[in-house]
C-alpha cells in the first residue's frame, strides 16, 4: 500500500511544480518587437503591454488571447489577424487596418480607435466601454453595425 501511494506521488509531484505553459512562441515575440514584421506569427497569448508596434505587419497573426493593453498599434496592419479574446484595453489604434480580422471578445475598453479599417471584421461581443472610436465603423445595434467602413 505504501509502495503503491509513493508511486503516485512520485507521478503526480511534477504537474504541480511546472511552470504555466505559454502558447506563443518565443521567436515570433522576439522577431515582432525587434523588426515590426511578423506575417503569420503564432502570438496567442503572448504579454505584449504597452509596446510600440507603429505600422508592424501582423497580417494573419495569431493574436488570440494576446495582452496588448496600452500599446500603440499605430499603422498596423492585421489584415486576417485572429484577436479573439485579447486585451486592448487604453491601446492606441490610429490608421490600423483590422479588414478580415477577427474581432470576437476583444476587450477595446478605454481605447483610442481612429480611422481603423474594420471591413468585413468579426466583431462578436466586442467590448468599448468608453472607448474613443472616430472614422471607425464600429457601432451598437442592428445586424451589420460595425462591419462597414465609413466612406
Amino acid at each position: 500500500m505504501k509502495l503503491k501511494l509513493l508511486a503516485i506521488c512520485a507521478l503526480f509531484t511534477p504537474l504541480f511544480f511546472t511552470n504555466p505553459v505559454q502558447a506563443e512562441n518565443p521567436l515570433h515575440v522576439k522577431q515582432l518587437l525587434s523588426t515590426g514584421q511578423c506575417f503569420r506569427c503564432d502570438l496567442s497569448g503572448a504579454d505584449l503591454r504597452g509596446a510600440h508596434l507603429l505600422g508592424a505587419d501582423l497580417r494573419e497573426a495569431n493574436l488570440q488571447g494576446a495582452n496588448l493593453t496600452d500599446a500603440n498599434l499605430e499603422g498596423a496592419d492585421l489584415t486576417n489577424a485572429n484577436l479573439t479574446g485579447a486585451n486592448l484595453t487604453l491601446a492606441f489604434v490610429t490608421n490600423a487596418n483590422f479588414q478580415q480580422a477577427n474581432l470576437n471578445q476583444v476587450n477595446f475598453t478605454n481605447a483610442k480607435i481612429y480611422d481603423a479599417n474594420v471591413y468585413g471584421a468579426s466583431m462578436d461581443g466586442l467590448i468599448i466601454t468608453d472607448a474613443e472610436i472616430f472614422n471607425t465603423g464600429i457601432g451598437i445595434g442592428g445586424e451589420d453595425a460595425g462591419i462597414q467602413p465609413w466612406d
